[in-house]
C-alpha cells in the first residue's frame, strides 16, 4: 500500500505534534515553518533556534489531559523530566493577602495528574527532535493553493513555498533527483526537482495540517468569510529570569484590570506573567519591563524584584485574541485545521497548547493508514469543535473576571473568592473540570500507573 502524506504548515507546538503523531502512524510528514533558524536536525539545533525570545514564548502549562495525550506518542517520561511540578500555588490580591491556595497533590486526586509547567523552547525542541531527519523545514513560507478533495481518488490538496534566495532549509537542503521532497514527505510539482533559488515550490499531499497559529492563512484559505479572531480586552506580558536567592512560591495576583503570575521553572527560573485591560495595539513609549514597573512595580514582593531582574529586550507583549465564534468545521476538503490556527483561545485555563495537543494526537488516531480520509476528518471535527470552542468560552469568562477595574468590584471579587476557596478548597481547580481528566484513546501512564509502552513505540509502517 502506498505510504499516505501529510503537509504540517506550522513548527509550533500543535505541528509538531501533529507530525510525529502522523509519523507514528505511518504516514510521511513533512513540516513547513516560515521562521528561518539553523537546520534543526536535532533537538539541540531546535533548542539553539527557539533560544530567541520571538520564538520561546517563554513558559507553557501542561495539565493531566496534555500529558496524556503525549503518553500516547511515548513522551510522557520525557516531558515530566523537563517540567517542574507545582507543588504549591496561590491566588493573591495586590497587596500580598492570600485568598485561596492549592497543591498538586489535590490536582492528582482530582485529575489523575499534576499540572507542570516547561520551558516552550525545551518542548519544540523534545518534539522535533523525535521527528525523522529532514522532517521540518525552516524558512518555508507555506501558501495553500488547494484544498483537494478527500474522496478515494479524489485530487490531492496543494501547498505552494514561496520563492527564497536559499532552498537549504531543510536537514540537509536537498531535493531528490525523482522530483521527490528530500524530507521524504509530501511530493513537489511544477518545478520539482531541483527547485532553483527564486523559484516557487509545489508540493502535493493526501493531508494538510494548518497549525498556523491565531493568524492562520490557512484558516482564512478554507474559510474565507469567517470572522477573525476578537481582541479579548486585555494584553499579555512574558518574560523569564534567573533563579532569584530566596525561592518563591507560584501565585497569580488580582488586581484592578489585570493579573501577575509567577511560576518557577524546573531549573529555578521563573517565568512570569502578567495581564492588562488596555486597548489594543499599544507599545510602551520607553520598553516592556518599564511599562511592567509602571503598572505592578508596588504589588507585593517577588513582583517588583522579577520585574527588575528581566532584560527588557526579552519581555514579551501580545495583545489576546479568542474566536469571534465557532467555525463551521476544523476541516475542509483534505486539510484540517488545530490550535490558535481553529480555536484561539484567552491564557486564563492554561488550555492552549493543551488543546492544540490534544487535537494533534486525536487527528492522527482517527487518520489510520488504512480509513477513509473523509470519514476521519468529518469525525475529527465531530470530537474536537464542541469540545475546544467550551473551553474558549470557559476561558474566556474567567478572562473577563480579571478586567475588573471599579474599586468595589474587587472588593466583591476578592470577597467571593475567599468565601468559596473556604467552602471548596480546590477553588482553582474546578475551572478544569472536564478539561485536564480528559483521556485519549490508547494507553497512557499520567497517573503512575506506568505497565505502558513509553518512549519507543513502534511505528504502524514499520
Amino acid at each position: 500500500m502506498r505510504q499516505r502524506t501529510a503537509i504540517v504548515i506550522g513548527g509550533g507546538i500543535g505541528g509538531l505534534t501533529a507530525a510525529l503523531a502522523l509519523d507514528r502512524r505511518g504516514w510521511s510528514v513533512t513540516v513547513l515553518e516560515r521562521t528561518a533558524g539553523p537546520a534543526p536536525a536535532s533537538a539541540s539545533g531546535l533548542r539553539a533556534q527557539t533560544a530567541r525570545p520571538a520564538r520561546s514564548g517563554a513558559g507553557i502549562g501542561l495539565a493531566p489531559n496534555a500529558q496524556r495525550a503525549l503518553d500516547t506518542l511515548g513522551l510522557g517520561d520525557a516531558v515530566r523530566a523537563m517540567a517542574a511540578w507545582q507543588g504549591a500555588g496561590e491566588l493573591r490580591l495586590p497587596g500580598g493577602r492570600r485568598l485561596a491556595r492549592t497543591d498538586n497533590a489535590a490536582a492528582v486526586r482530582r485529575f489523575g495528574g499534576p499540572v507542570m509547567v516547561a520551558h516552550r523552547a525545551e518542548l519544540l525542541a523534545l518534539l522535533a527532535g523525535r521527528l525523522p531527519d529532514g522532517a521540518l523545514r525552516t524558512g518555508a513560507a507555506a501558501e495553500l493553493v488547494d484544498p483537494g478533495e478527500p474522496s478515494p481518488g479524489g485530487r490531492p490538496a496543494r501547498v505552494r513555498i514561496a520563492a527564497a534566495a536559499d532552498r537549504a532549509t531543510g536537514t540537509d537542503g536537498a531535493t531528490a533527483t525523482d522530483g521527490t521532497c528530500a524530507t521524504d514527505g509530501a511530493t513537489a510539482t511544477g518545478e520539482g526537482a531541483g527547485v532553483p533559488a527564486g523559484a516557487d515550490e509545489e508540493l502535493t499531499a493526501d493531508l494538510v495540517v494548518g497549525a498556523d497559529g491565531i493568524h492562520s492563512a490557512v484558516r482564512r484559505a478554507v474559510f474565507p468569510g469567517h470572522p477573525e479572531p476578537r481582541y479579548a480586552g486585555f494584553t499579555a506580558w512574558r518574560f523569564v529570569v534567573p533563579a532569584p536567592e530566596s525561592p518563591c512560591t507560584a501565585h497569580e495576583t488580582w488586581g484592578p484590570g489585570g493579573l501577575w503570575g509567577t511560576v518557577p521553572l524546573p531549573d529555578g527560573r521563573i517565568y512570569a506573567y502578567a495581564t492588562a485591560a488596555v486597548p489594543p495595539g499599544g507599545r510602551a513609549a520607553d520598553d516592556e519591563r518599564a511599562e511592567l514597573l509602571r503598572r505592578f512595580g508596588t504589588w507585593h514582593r517577588p513582583v517588583p524584584d522579577l520585574i527588575a531582574a528581566a532584560d527588557p529586550a526579552a519581555v514579551l507583549r501580545n495583545d489576546v485574541r479568542t474566536a469571534a465564534a465557532p467555525p463551521p468545521a476544523f476541516h475542509r476538503g483534505r486539510v484540517a485545521l488545530l490550535g490558535d490556527a481553529v480555536h484561539p483561545m484567552t491564557p486564563n485555563l492554561g488550555q492552549g497548547g493543551c488543546q492544540a495537543i490534544e487535537d494533534a494526537v486525536v487527528l492522527a488516531q482517527l487518520a489510520a493508514p488504512d480509513a477513509d480520509l473523509a470519514t476521519a476528518l468529518a469525525e475529527f471535527t465531530r470530537q474536537r469543535l464542541p469540545r475546544t470552542m467550551d473551553v474558549v468560552r470557559r476561558a474566556e469568562r474567567i478572562g473577563r473576571l480579571t478586567t475588573w477595574r471599579s474599586r468595589p468590584a474587587c472588593a466583591l471579587r476578592a470577597v467571593l473568592m475567599a468565601a468559596t476557596a473556604r467552602l471548596t478548597p480546590d477553588l482553582a481547580l474546578r475551572a478544569l473540570d472536564g478539561i485536564a481528566d480528559w483521556r485519549p484513546e490508547g494507553p497512557t501512564y499520567a497517573a503512575g500507573t506506568r505497565g505502558t509502552r513509553t518512549a519507543a513505540q513502534p511505528k504502524e509502517h514499520e
